[in-house]
């Protein structure tokens, strides 16, 4: 397993945790994550993500032109950005190429990869919605085969039985679809311990406080990326506040009885949880 965090360190402090960079190469399939802040929201959790994505890219051919515009390829792209890669990259192109050329380019690809010192490289699948992605998805599948460092997603039987997710062309995405192709790769880097899972409230349960008594507890989280917020999602009884470091505080002067207490818990990776508990006051 990875670690979820890579840990870096400055003078005179202790270790800080921070967010594992990974780059996502896209063409106008993955473009569609891009374009929309609920996929994006989904791709970047735990993750500083740098989304490279853009309409009529290839692997290592020279690019389509979309609107006047001739991105570069992957191969151009990693080599220009070199170092600034990070050490996870995640390929989501091939609509554009072609089918007798990719199993080479994709080798091209990885040979850039591993000169700007990428250690995991996420390919997905290619929707097989017409027969040239069924041997180009052969092709992925072998060069995995091939290279440790490759890993397949397969996002082709991912969205196999959801047409409602694409477009007329079976291939570019709809809302759903960008959720979905944004969950997919999101849940395999939180899988290999590339992204940092989700902050949850671990706290279950309070102790049970006594009316007009001195009244302290901390709430516990788990996952995320320290700091971490506490705050309520509603009045707590009166008496008691909670800190933002997640300590339920004070003297309650709440008649005895039973509370609904909502509390939230947010991170500095940009997650947030929150829990519905009960506080019993006795006399």
């Amino acid at each position: 397993m990875l670690a979820a965090l890579a840990l870096g360190t400055t003078a005179g402090s202790a270790a800080t945790p921070t967010l594992q960079h990974v780059t996502v190469f896209g063409d106008s399939v993955a473009d569609g994550v891009e374009q929309d802040n609920s996929a994006m929201a989904i791709l970047r959790g735990g993750i500083d993500l740098d989304m490279e994505a853009a309409a009529c890219r290839r692997v290592d051919q020279p690019s389509c032109t979309s609107n006047g515009v001739q991105p570069p390829n992957v191969v151009q792209a990693a080599s220009q950005m070199g170092s600034k890669l990070g050490a996870t990259v995640v390929v989501a192109v091939g609509y554009n190429d072609f089918e007798d050329l990719y199993a080479g380019n994709i080798e091209s690809a990885l040979a850039t990869f591993k000169q700007a010192g990428v250690k995991r490289v996420y390919w997905l699948t290619l929707r097989a919605a017409h027969h040239p992605y069924i041997t180009m998805n052969q092709d992925i599948e072998l060069a995995a085969q091939n290279h440790p460092e490759m890993r397949v997603i397969d996002w082709n039987i991912y969205s196999r039985s959801h047409p409602e997710w694409f477009q007329a062309d079976g291939l570019h995405l709809l809302g759903q679809g960008s959720d979905a192709m944004a969950t997919l790769i999101h849940s395999r880097l939180i899988a290999d311990g590339i992204a940092v899972r989700p902050v949850a409230v671990s706290t279950t349960a309070l102790p049970v406080a006594h009316h007009g008594k001195p009244y302290s507890t901390h709430l516990g989280e788990k996952n995320g990326l320290p700091p971490y917020r506490w705050s309520l999602l509603e009045r707590a009884p009166k008496g008691l506040h909670l800190l933002a470091g997640g300590v339920l505080e004070g003297k309650p002067l709440a008649k005895p009885g039973s509370y609904r207490l909502g509390v939230r818990v947010s991170d500095a990776s940009g997650t947030a949880a929150t829990r519905s508990l009960t506080l019993r006051v006795t006399p």
